[in-house]
């Protein structure tokens, strides 16, 4: 017989007075929580069984990479992303898992989205032209634009028609809105079912389907290269030379598109109003980002050479991590440090708050992108987790942060942004996402 040994409790009647509360934004209640009861702590819910929340960098990474293999995607992602957006490399786990990350990795190699680079950035430099000066604008919409173009064209560079991607990203958008709502609440179920809303969503996700689909069906027909995702995933092979079926690509590409398009979107949201809001930062990125661009180089040596502008994103990606919580179940018991943990745990390791907690940073508040300097990387580096850690590391990492260097320095060479407040407000989804974030674009001279 085990006994089993569990972080300092927060009592479940303390949590259920104010779940409502804690649906609408657990970050506070997480904060307040950690700082009273310590750096682990733990819930026993009649739900589900015992939760353990953490902000330790250590107990983190013993899930996520030392002991990966005991720790798998809870039913959350396993389960409920799932029935929306595929059995993709985001939701499956186990073996699967493995020998799909080992057929997809070689698409996102260093080498592969260099490549792809010339792609994106004409994709950035065509959003990036539609920027009005207009007095302060929504920042968000904008982004979540180029975001999406920029992830469409990249996934099926020119075989796909607007239109249909258009409607691609509204069925992308209401999923995500439905999987948060049914997470948050899973008491309203039966309600759900019964106003038709599960029913709805369900149409969405075989329409979602259908038109990835035709485009793949068009694409093994046509004879033309185009040297973009979908090419690299049609062709990838297993070890016995057999390829992906449709099914397999449809829930990889819909992952690709989830995960590749919102997140990016948050993260230049969060940058670009980080960068308005300090000055000094914004000027070194400018003379920087100007200083390279009379180099008149290709994009791809460009992206080497903006090192200040890199760092910022990275702190940015500190202070806001778009993927701001992370969670697994042990599928046997475990010891994590003094603690004894009964198979089935459900651990939430908060991205967040390890990026904000101060054992590990100094004024962890502050935006200070000198952070992340060559000669300071080592010591923080065990810290910082934006794409997650261990195996399961986001696989789009490099294409994300390409990504939002092209769009920052695209940005920054046509415009000037300012910003009216100093405040940044969130909403914990599925991912961070801004709210109410507005800028200013002054076109240079």
């Amino acid at each position: 017989m085990n006994t089993y040994k569990y972080p300092n409790r927060v009592s479940f009647l303390k949590f259920l007075s104010q779940s409502s509360a804690i649906a609408k934004n657990p970050i506070p209640f997480h904060n307040k929580w950690f700082n009273e009861v310590g750096d682990t702590f733990s819930i026993k819910s009649p739900f589900y069984g015992h939760i353990v929340l953490t902000r330790d960098a250590a107990i983190t990474k013993h899930m996520l990479q030392k002991k990966h293999k005991v720790y798998h995607k809870s039913k959350i992602q396993t389960f409920y992303l799932s029935k929306y957006v595929g059995y993709g490399l985001l939701t499956s786990s186990g073996d699967y898992w493995l020998k799909q990350r080992r057929l997809i990795q070689p698409a996102f190699h260093k080498e592969k989205i260099q490549n792809l680079v010339e792609i994106i950035d004409k994709a950035i430099q065509e959003q990036v032209s539609k920027i009005k000066e207009e007095g302060f604008v929504a920042l968000y919409p904008i982004m979540n634009e180029l975001a999406f173009e920029v992830v469409a064209k990249s996934l099926f560079n020119f075989s796909a028609e607007r239109q249909t991607l258009k409607r691609l990203q509204f069925i992308i958008e209401k999923l995500q809105l439905f999987i948060v709502k049914e997470l948050r609440m899973p008491y309203k179920k039966l309600w759900y079912t019964i106003t038709g809303e599960i029913k709805y969503h369900m149409k969405l996700v075989k329409e979602s389907r259908d038109i990835i689909n035709t485009i793949i069906d068009q694409r093994r027909a046509s004879e033309d290269e185009h040297d973009d995702l979908l090419d690299m995933l049609l062709s990838a092979t297993y070890e016995d030379g057999s390829t992906m079926t449709n099914e397999q690509l449809i829930d990889e590409i819909l992952i690709l598109f989830v995960a590749g398009h919102e997140t990016t979107a948050n993260a230049l949201t969060f940058a670009l109003k980080l960068l308005a809001q300090n000055k000094e930062a914004l000027t070194k990125v400018e003379t920087e980002i100007k200083e390279i661009s009379d180099k008149k180089i290709k994009p791809l040596q460009e992206l080497t050479q903006l090192n200040y502008t890199k760092c910022c994103i990275e702190e940015s990606l500190r202070l806001y991590p778009p993927a701001w919580i992370t969670d697994r179940v042990n599928i046997e018991d475990d010891n994590i440090d003094d603690y004894v943990l009964k198979k089935g745990t459900i651990i939430g390791a908060s991205i967040y708050e390890i990026h904000r907690n101060k054992n590990y940073w100094d004024s962890p508040e502050t935006f200070k992108p000198s952070r992340f300097f060559e000669e300071n990387r080592k010591d923080i580096m065990p810290y910082y987790m934006p794409f997650g850690a261990g195996p399961r590391l986001c696989i789009g990492n490099n294409f994300a942060m390409y990504e939002m260097i092209l769009t920052v320095s695209t940005i920054l060479k046509k415009f000037h942004i300012s910003t009216d407040n100093d405040t940044i407000k969130v909403n914990p989804l599925i991912t961070l996402k801004p709210v109410d974030v507005k800028l200013k674009f002054t076109l240079k001279n």
